[in-house]
């Protein structure tokens, strides 16, 4: 049978229904069409099994093109309605007006929505917290009058309604979780923080801290920044912080700048490229690369920075620290509950806090060594396969507390 057979076969939906003994969980896969959402609901279902936990089967609809990317299992079915590789209207339309009646119809207990927003009328449904930009104002307002603004105060609207209709809401950090809370009030569905879990691919173990006086101008010092140029990001304060420390102590530092960009901030970091490195002699801004690709990046550095001011939950800075990297890291958002004890902070928004940080790290290579295995014990501890069974064992809560029963 198609992986993409697409019917509104009630009756077959219902005689299912009727041989199971266990639960069904349904996926509403809309809107996950590439980046962090896609790759979640990917490693989420590899690393499913299922059987702990009395669930039967899993509907997962999408476009084509995820559905492509999701691993074949035995109990994994993949629908594809033609709205659904169509555009966002087409995508919308059918997630109001048509899952409620596919879910019933494939005989589905619990629908998981992780995109974050729903306006069905199924229940009980389990949605994910997954952006925190449009639950801070401070940070939503650095895009000023722009389309960005008032997408992101639509989705402030639309998915504060949908966390308060739904049975379950998961969480990725406990920072996340507070944040929407000041929003939305305290919310009547289930929660869970359940952070996401990281690719073995970016695992590797800390490497001999060097002084940095066996560096030189041949030899460079690397400091790495993975990110998207963006507004909360402030790889120009990063750029001015490692400017001011070369010129104060003399080292042989560069920077490297990895990440696609939203042009805006774009041309703001340019501006600052040529204040502090007209000659492009120490600062390299790679552009984006490859999700597969970006282990080898993290390989050839000596230093990991993350200056965000805004996140729910910071996979690039997990990557940093699995990737053996000493780190540097902004003191805001939930990245002091990732990184804990295992870093040195900064204001991201102070380039004379970014320095003191920086130097402190850098003139020691005893700390940097201590630091580096702390960090990299830690996100070891961050798996998908953790980040599955907490998942699907949330689902089945969700679905017991709605119906008063249990299921196994």
């Amino acid at each position: 049978m198609s992986p993409f057979r697409y019917s509104l076969n009630i009756v077959i939906g219902l005689n299912s229904f009727s041989k199971r003994t266990g639960i069904v969980v349904g996926v509403d896969a809309t809107n996950l069409r590439r980046g962090g959402g896609r790759t979640h609901l990917i490693e989420l279902l590899r690393e499913a099994n299922l059987l702990d936990f009395g669930i039967d089967r899993v509907v997962v609809w999408g476009g084509r093109d995820t559905l492509n990317l999701l691993v074949d299992k035995p109990w994994l079915d993949k629908r594809c309605p033609p709205s659904l590789d169509g555009n966002l209207v087409q995508r919308s339309w059918w997630q109001r007006n048509a899952l409620s009646n596919e879910a019933r119809a494939e005989g589905v207990d619990v629908l998981f929505v992780p995109g974050g927003n729903y306006a069905g009328d199924f229940h009980p449904v389990v949605t994910m917290s997954r952006n925190m930009l449009p639950f801070d104002w401070g940070e939503l307002l650095r895009y000023g009058l722009s389309f960005l603004t008032l997408k992101l105060t639509f989705l402030r609207i639309t998915q504060s309604r949908t966390y308060s209709y739904s049975d379950g809401i998961v969480f990725l950090t406990h920072y996340a979780k507070n944040g929407v809370q000041r929003v939305t009030g305290a919310l009547s569905g289930m929660t869970a923080v359940i952070p996401h879990g990281m690719n073995n691919r970016f695992i590797n173990p800390p490497r001999n801290q060097r002084a940095i006086e066996e560096y030189s101008t041949r030899t460079l010092y690397r400091i790495l920044y993975v990110s998207i140029i963006d507004q909360y990001k402030h790889q120009w304060h990063v750029v001015e912080a490692v400017a001011m420390l070369r010129a104060q102590t003399g080292w042989p530092l560069a920077l490297d700048l990895v990440g696609p960009s939203y042009p805006p901030a774009l041309k703001r970091l340019d501006r600052c490229l040529r204040e502090f490195d007209p000659k492009h002699e120490w600062v390299y801004y790679h552009g984006a690369v490859a999700y597969d690709k970006l282990h080898s990046i993290y390989a050839n550095a000596d230093l990991g920075v993350f200056a965000s001011s805004c996140e729910n939950m910071p996979n690039i800075l997990l990557e940093t620290m699995a990737a053996g990297l000493p780190v540097a890291s902004s003191d805001k958002g939930p990245m002091p509950e990732i990184l804990g004890d295992a870093g040195v902070y900064f204001n991201p928004e102070k380039p004379d806090s970014i320095v003191a940080a920086l130097k402190h790290l850098i003139r020691s290579a005893e700390l940097r060594a201590e630091l580096a295995q702390v960090s990299y014990e830690k996100a070891k501890g961050y798996s998908w396969d953790r980040c599955s069974r907490d998942t699907f064992r949330f689902m089945v809560d969700v679905f017991n507390r709605y119906n008063g029963s249990k299921i196994n």
